[in-house]
């Protein structure tokens, strides 16, 4: 197991986000929007070739991995009666960053939930086979979050999807769940439970997001917390994985200083920085006590 964190969350220049993993003493990065000087900030996939080799030689020489890339592949962004092509496009330009860096996963989603009683499910399962296919052809992973899309609309969403696209793999985020609607239950739709929707997937997860939140009605939205403190149940989570044997990465999605879908919420650079790097020092200070109870006491 090892730790790592969306990059774009510690600060938009690569150099913060190096200096952010340095600080928790971490050598992972799970990159999504980097800013290089001249350029300007954009997914790793999407900014200019000079722009890629300039972040890959910081990259390197801070010593640090890109542990998978946080694509934009077929993401809340994007409708399922939209052409396909962007999704598509990004796939092939991702594919040859990632064999470049040595980056073996690449997080997608299912495209955003519509409005359609069938959510046009056959077209979204012939996109995702497609994509899927695209990437284990290269010797790479894509990786599903349950976000606000088709697979994240309730564990059984997820469970049809991996029955139709069989060779894709999860990352699970626990506390998408808080603030989508689970459209396993009748209307008026509940909001979805994270234990719940863990215990009904965690057999195909590749990759953890430690998010935590407690759902404010009064504003009709997430009301973001460090691990622990919400209703993420983010130590229940993580103590029955680590205690299955999971050995993958545990990824910090703070929400705290910015909110990677809400361009409202602004900060400094200097505040994404220290609550990216306290929020992974008690992620840290959690697992190791996960992992203290999870030690046999000897005689």
């Amino acid at each position: 197991m090892y730790f790592t964190g969306i990059g774009d969350e510690a600060g938009n220049t690569i150099g913060s986000q190096i200096s952010a993993l340095k600080a928790l003493g971490w050598n992972q990065l799970e990159a999504r929007n980097v800013e290089v000087p001249g350029y300007p900030k954009a997914n790793l996939h999407d900014i200019p070739d000079p722009a890629f080799e300039m972040a890959v030689a910081s990259l390197e020489e801070a010593g640090i991995q890109v542990c998978c890339f946080g694509s934009a592949i077929a993401n809340w962004g994007k409708k399922i009666h939209e052409p396909f092509d962007s999704s598509r496009e990004e796939a092939r330009r991702a594919i040859p960053r990632m064999q470049r860096l040595g980056t073996k996963l690449v997080r997608i989603m299912s495209f955003a939930v519509d409005e359609t009683e069938d959510q046009r499910a056959a077209e979204r399962f012939k996109r995702l086979r497609e994509v899927t296919a695209m990437f284990l052809d290269a010797g790479l992973q894509p990786a599903h979050e349950n976000c606000m899309n088709y697979g994240g609309m309730g564990w059984k969403y997820t469970q049809e999807m991996l029955g139709e696209v069989p060779s894709l793999k999860l990352v699970f985020d626990t506390a998408n769940p808080i603030f989508n609607a689970d459209r396993n239950q009748p209307k008026p739709w509940p909001k979805q439970n994270p234990w719940e929707f863990y215990q009904n997937v965690k057999g195909h997860i590749a990759h953890v997001h430690v998010k935590d939140a407690i759902w404010n009605p009064a504003k009709n939205d997430a009301d973001y917390t460090f691990p622990g403190e919400g209703h993420g149940q983010v130590r229940r989570i993580l103590t029955d994985l680590l205690g299955s044997g999971y050995d993958e990465g545990i990824s910090i999605e703070p929400h705290l200083a910015v909110v990677f879908h809400d361009a409202t919420v602004k900060a400094k650079d200097s505040e994404m920085f220290e609550s990216f790097v306290e929020y992974g020092k008690r992620l840290m200070r959690m697992v190791d006590e996960i992992k203290r109870e999870q030690t046999p006491v000897r005689p």
